[in-house]
């Protein structure tokens, strides 16, 4: 996406701006920071985080990337509040109401019916929603005029990661897990299963996932994205399993798997951004399956500021860079130049469509 850049180059700066979010509603929100060349734009556009806080190092941290950036380069305020327990969400949404935003972001799948409920009560008031769409009761999918959902087809690179790890792989074991079974959670599994699935058939090999069996929906969860520990003793598990190649969908807790990993002479495929940039470990980070949620978060906050507002969903793809394959950094000599092309070449084949990688838990 056009704001890919930008974003990426932001992410550093962030860190530092990470410790001011969780202000209390009712407090002035934050103005433009973009200097005296930026105008200052009468509109406000806020965000409430999911459970994982926006210092999670993936998820939620990169959605706030894009808020930042909007409010640096157009003028507008910002404001931010962070949710600690599901019980926080409905409640925090209304007090941003309250503080006359003019667009509210949720960011994450468990925000659904509160940011839905929230859009119905104020039609005056734009929302958006990062990996959800909206839907009744019988879970069929509603337009609401104005409720934009940002959905990500994850499912597309996680194939090229579960092939990357597959081909590297040297005990020929890998392991998925997640944090909640929730389809923009599954949406990553599937895809990883399928590209070493699709290794193993290329290459006559035999390869084992751990953790997720795409046809039964069934797999490894920690329960929350919150307790590193879950996510330390699961991957301990697979390690002690064979597994040489974890790649958790688990926000923070994925953490714990980084660091299972890094004393268990175990490597990691990081989700969401480039864990290499934004975590702690990227010695041991293989590669990361990202979703430019930054980027989409700009280019939703731009054009509704410019009272273009859409409610028509936004779809990550490969072909539109909405989702992607981080580069390899410090793997990017040990991983043969082979493996490379034909990952290279899966994904042009992705993006013109000759392969299709197909998810129940697709957008």
């Amino acid at each position: 996406m056009k704001r890919a850049t930008q974003v990426t180059a932001l992410a550093a700066a962030t860190m530092l701006a990470l410790a001011a979010c969780g202000e209390a509603p009712g407090e002035d929100p934050t103005t433009g920071t973009g200097g005296e060349d930026v105008e200052s734009v009468d509109y406000t556009a806020c965000m409430v985080s999911d459970q994982g806080g926006f210092d999670d190092q993936s998820f939620n941290q990169a959605g706030f990337e894009g808020l930042e950036l909007a409010e640096a380069e157009l003028g507008i305020s910002a404001f931010e509040v962070e949710s600690t327990a599901d019980t926080d969400y409905g409640p925090n949404i209304d007090n941003l109401v309250q503080q006359n935003c003019d667009l509210i972001i949720g960011v994450g799948f468990l925000l659904e019916d509160p940011i839905q409920a929230a859009a119905e009560a104020n039609p005056d008031v734009d929302f958006a929603l990062i990996d959800s769409a909206f839907s009744d009761e019988e879970f069929n999918l509603v337009e609401l005029a104005n409720g934009k959902p940002l959905l990500f087809n994850t499912a597309e690179a996680a194939f090229l990661a579960g092939y990357l790890a597959a081909g590297v792989s040297e005990s020929g074991t890998v392991a998925t897990f997640g944090g909640l079974q929730i389809p923009s959670v599954a949406i990553f599994m599937d895809g990883f299963v399928d590209g070493v699935a699709k290794y193993n058939e290329d290459n006559d090999a035999e390869i084992e996932v751990l953790g997720w069996d795409k046809e039964a929906q069934t797999g490894s969860f920690t329960g929350d994205f919150e307790n590193q520990s879950n996510g330390q003793n699961l991957a301990q598990g697979f390690i002690d399993q064979g597994a040489d190649i974890i790649m958790p969908v688990a926000g923070p807790v994925g953490l714990g798997a980084a660091a299972a990993a890094q004393s268990g002479d175990a490597r990691i495929i990081w989700v969401d951004s480039d864990g290499y940039l934004t975590t702690d470990f990227g010695d041991i980070i293989l590669t990361s399956v990202m979703k430019q949620m930054g980027p989409a978060v700009f280019d939703t906050v731009e054009e509704a500021s410019a009272g273009n507002f859409s409610a028509e969903p936004y779809v990550g793809t490969l072909e539109n860079e909405g989702i992607g394959l981080a580069p390899f950094h410090d793997f990017e000599d040990e991983i043969p130049q082979e493996l490379k092309d034909q990952i290279a070449d899966y994904q042009a084949q992705i993006i013109s469509g000759d392969l299709v990688v197909e998810s129940p838990n697709s957008p």
